[in-house]
């Protein structure tokens, strides 16, 4: 029977209802697949892992920039780092000494703790390094300028722009002349921006960009124009005479050099689009090489400069209180690389910093934990500090502490030498020739920046001094920490700063070809 009119017309309504329906379910789907596919990108983007850049200067004072106060050193390119990142103002190493500082860094472990606390000993074979790490997540790995670190753990990186050792292994001297560490590359920054151009570009990547400057041997030249005697400011701690101002002159011009790479390195950044998404940090090994500086642990030795830039997550030009140390670096890297397994590496007292880079008000250690071991003479000592106080343990209290041997053949040195000599030496000034020496100290850093006055037997204090004598006790219990059983043999002469080839060996051996293990000894 054929339809009617009416009913026609309403199977017709009916259809183009459905189809309506139908389309309209069909728009909604394709929608929501849109936005489903548009927050899934942008969650990849969120998610894409970052780059590293870690430039690491040789024995710079921690407040020896223009970020960090100083008045007359000429640093443009840090101090617009510190402009476009965030500044720590209480920043530590773990130790006092380069290639200990380093050990320390890449394996995420206290000194102690690395098989490598001496200067010169090797990172021991088989040690996990953060570079490694990173390497097997996919990450091109380059390391560039010093080393310092042995052979073991090169192939942790893709590639390897070495400079000369010359720069901090005393060569010996030809035809009876004095030896020299004149390096063939000067400031061992050269090859930073080669290694950036000679990445792989489909990778995300981590630099280890390590300086020379502003290591001794100092050479006229080095900065064009140099800086001058009155631009320098001469520490409480050493004496303000021609040949310590013309020390330190030379060393603002290593500064100055050095400077001039850390900018070209965030230019090339710029040059090759991923400024925005690279953590570059700055740091220092440890502190400036001269008397009562580095291989101490005062903050002249063991205090760091820390700035990160990261365009795309961290405000520009803010600063933080957050008390940070370097054994927390490679914890940091890990996690912001997205390694799921970061928070297991390296020691257990590490801890990443990255809510730091969100929200510098953020607080991340109540102390940091340092350590002085045999740098061409021996020593031994640890120190606990916080934003405010500072204690020292010295073990060794019999020896005097010596500056490092580079240091000693320095202008600054010799002339204190000669001042001692004649009795024109303040007390401040004569630590380093102090033997014995006191077995415990105590500093107030905010009142006394220039830790002068040691308060260890000030009763005020006797709190104080309890409870970080006692947190100091923690620590050496978890990590495992000791006092050798032995002493290693000076290498120098304590006065002059020469070489004593009667002990002295090139390359020095390992910690456990001298002890026979890489642990407790």
């Amino acid at each position: 029977m054929p339809s009617s009119p009416r009913s026609s017309t309403a199977a017709t309504r009916s259809l183009s209802l459905a189809g309506l329906l139908s389309v309209m379910a069909c728009g909604f789907i394709l929608q929501l697949t849109w936005l489903q596919n548009g927050n899934a990108a942008e969650g990849n983007k969120a998610q894409t892992p970052p780059n590293f850049v870690l430039m690491i200067a040789d024995d710079m004072n921690w407040d020896d920039c223009g970020a960090y106060g100083h008045p007359a050193i000429r640093t443009p390119s840090i101090d617009r780092l510190a402009s476009e990142g965030l500044r720590f103002r209480h920043a530590y190493l773990t130790t006092n000494s380069c290639s200990p500082s380093r050990a320390s860094i890449i394996t995420g472990k206290y000194p102690h703790n690395t098989g490598a606390e001496q200067l010169h000993w090797p990172v021991p074979a088989g040690s996990p390094t953060f570079t490694a790490m990173l390497r097997s997540m996919g990450y091109y790995t380059a390391a560039a300028g010093k080393w310092h670190m042995g052979d073991p753990i090169r192939a942790d990186f893709d590639k390897i722009y070495e400079a000369s050792t010359a720069g901090f292994v005393l060569p010996s001297g030809k035809d009876g002349e004095p030896p020299k560490m004149v390096a063939e590359e000067p400031s061992g920054c050269e090859n930073w921006e080669k290694a950036l151009d000679e990445r792989d570009k489909s990778k995300p990547f981590c630099m280890w960009l390590a300086a020379l400057d502003p290591h001794r041997e100092y050479t006229d030249g080095s900065l064009d124009p140099p800086h001058h005697a009155e631009d320098v400011i001469v520490p409480t701690h050493l004496p303000d005479t021609a040949d310590v101002r013309e020390d330190l002159r030379l060393y603002y011009d290593e500064i100055g050099r050095l400077d001039q790479y850390v900018g070209k390195v965030i230019a090339k950044l710029d040059e090759q689009g991923v400024a925005q998404n690279t953590v570059v940090l700055f740091i220092s090994d440890n502190g400036r090489p001269f008397p009562r500086d580095k291989t101490t642990l005062y903050d002249g030795g063991i205090r760091t400069p820390w700035i990160v830039r990261w365009p795309a997550k961290i405000t520009a030009g803010d600063t933080t209180d957050a008390l940070v140390s370097s054994v927390d670096i490679a914890k940091t890297f890990l996690e912001l690389a997205g390694e799921p397994s970061g928070a297991e590496f390296g020691s257990s007292e590490a801890r990443s910093f990255a809510h730091v880079l969100s929200d510098p008000t953020a607080t991340h250690r109540d102390f940091a934990f340092a350590e002085d071991h045999w740098h061409d003479y021996e020593d031994h000592a640890r120190c606990i500090v916080n934003q405010q106080f500072k204690l020292i343990r010295n073990d060794y209290v019999d020896l005097a502490p010596t500056p490092s041997a580079d240091a000693g053949r320095g202008l600054s040195w010799q002339n204190m030498l000669k001042l001692e000599s004649a009795g024109e030496l303040t007390p401040e000034q004569q630590t380093c020739f102090r033997a014995p020496r006191p077995q415990w100290e105590l500093f107030d850093l905010q009142r006394d920046p220039g830790e002068l006055a040691n308060l260890i037997d000030d009763p005020a204090y006797a709190s104080i001094v309890a409870g970080m004598k006692s947190r100091l006790e923690s620590w050496t219990a978890q990590t495992g920490d000791y006092i050798p059983s032995e002493r290693t043999p000076d290498e120098f002469d304590r006065v002059t700063g020469e070489p004593d080839h009667s002990v002295r060996v090139r390359p020095r051996r390992s910690k456990e070809e001298t002890f026979g293990t890489n642990g407790k000894y």
